[in-house]
């Protein structure tokens, strides 16, 4: 099930508000580029941010993600109307021959047990082309972000349509490679309160390449992300014939 910022229709329809400038995304358009990507999968879409801009460079793009409410979000925006949404996970994907599967924002790190993240990889795998690519990033474990979260303070956004917005991010738990933390939402226009707990799971580096090459892909580079530079990898993997 998804964690309810992503689930719940109302944390989803702010979703956005708190993401920032998504500079991240940029990355992922030169990299369709580099791999001259014209159709592209984008698992774990979310509310659609980087699907529309892959759109909107005259790709073919399907969104697959189980948080329907993230998927009504995407659905409304401009745009939206080009890309091809799926309710759903990568596990279970029609054979689209995409050009290029991509995972941004950390989604890689949601799949908590070896089950379900080879699943994942073979159902991605079985929706790419002969030679098509799979494209993610995932935070390094020896940078150790979740002693950064404990310190965050919380975050008060004006949200057009919701009014001031307080986040508050808890971590609750480190067990490695598991940490668990809890996102606390006050909708300061009413006073409700909603919270949202997740896990994610830290692999290394040796770990995910040998997953890649266990399941099918060939392992062509790994490389910085252009604005996190030091915290993230970037896995850039070829589906093996």
């Amino acid at each position: 099930m998804p964690d309810a910022i992503f689930a719940h229709h109302r944390l989803a329809s702010i979703y956005d508000a708190f993401g920032g400038d998504r500079y991240d995304l940029t990355a992922y358009l030169d990299i369709a580029d580099e791999l001259s990507a014209d159709r592209v999968l984008d698992i774990g879409c979310g509310t659609g941010c980087l699907a529309i801009l892959l759109a909107e460079s005259g790709r073919t793009v399907v969104g697959v993600d189980p948080a329907e409410a993230s998927l009504e979000v995407a659905k409304s925006k401009n745009g939206a109307a080009r890309i091809t949404w799926l309710h759903g996970d990568a596990t279970a994907m029609p054979p689209i021959d995409a050009d290029l599967a991509v995972m941004t924002g950390n989604v890689a790190q949601v799949f908590l047990t070896d089950a379900d993240w080879i699943q994942t990889l073979q159902g991605i795998r079985s929706a790419l082309r002969p030679g098509g690519h799979l494209v993610f990033e995932t935070r390094r474990p020896e940078r150790r972000a979740w002693e950064e979260w404990a310190d965050e303070p919380p975050t008060t956004v004006d949200v057009p349509g919701a009014g001031l917005v307080e986040q508050q991010l808890h971590v609750t738990a480190i067990r490695l490679p598991f940490v668990s933390f809890r996102h606390t939402y006050t909708f300061l226009t009413d006073g409700m309160v909603i919270t949202s707990h997740s896990t994610l799971r830290f692999r290394s580096r040796d770990e995910v390449e040998s997953n890649l090459t266990a399941h099918g892909y060939l392992v062509q580079d790994v490389r910085e992300a252009p604005d996190r530079p030091g915290r993230e990898f970037v896995f850039i993997a070829m589906r093996a014939a």
